[in-house]
C-alpha cells in the first residue's frame, strides 16, 4: 500500500514508478534511479525521507569530490 492515496498537490491518483533523480553538488551531476510515488496527473514525484538522506549523501560526496558508488560519465555520474 502506498503512504499517499492522492496527490497532496493536486488530488490525483498516485502510482510507484522507477524514476531518475537528478542531484547537483557544485559543477557535478548525479542521475540515481529509485522508486518514488509519482502523480499520474500532474507529475508530482513524492520520495521517502531515506530517499531524501541518500540524495543529500550524494549531494555531500559531489560538492568534496568524492563520488564514492558512482561511475563517471564524462563531468557527471550515475549509480553503478
Amino acid at each position: 500500500m502506498l503512504p499517499f492515496k492522492k496527490c497532496p498537490t493536486c488530488g490525483g491518483a498516485v502510482v510507484k514508478k522507477e524514476v531518475e533523480k537528478i542531484v547537483k553538488g557544485g559543477n557535478d551531476t548525479a542521475v540515481l534511479k529509485v522508486v518514488a510515488e509519482v502523480c499520474e496527473k500532474c507529475g508530482e514525484r513524492l520520495y521517502t525521507p531515506a530517499q531524501v538522506k541518500r540524495f543529500e549523501a550524494f549531494r555531500k560526496m559531489l560538492f568534496q569530490k568524492k563520488p564514492v558508488g558512482l561511475k563517471a560519465v564524462g563531468r557527471s555520474y550515475v549509480t553503478a
